[in-house]
């Protein structure tokens, strides 16, 4: 009976530990988001920003504009610019 608890121990640390790799955190190079949040605020027509999104191609920011057009714009985590 303690083999299967142990097992199952095992199998849901290493799971945890996998989910949390899927997710990498931004390169220690990278811009400041508040930084990228500037550069969004200061798009034409700019609204407001619904989500924030990281993910390993960089931060996708969702926003609206004063027409309530959606915009979503991926930005590289190191230089800030829009890919």
């Amino acid at each position: 009976m303690s083999r299967l608890v142990l097992a199952t121990v095992v199998l849901l640390v290493g799971g945890s530990a996998f989910a949390a790799g899927e997710d990498p955190l931004p390169p220690q190079n990278a811009k400041k988001l508040s930084e990228i949040i500037a550069k969004v605020e200061q798009r034409d027509d700019f609204r407001y920003i619904k989500e924030v999104d990281w993910d390993s191609d960089g931060y996708t920011v969702t926003y609206y504009t004063s027409d309530k057009a959606k915009v979503e714009i991926t930005y590289d985590p190191v230089t800030a610019a829009p890919k």
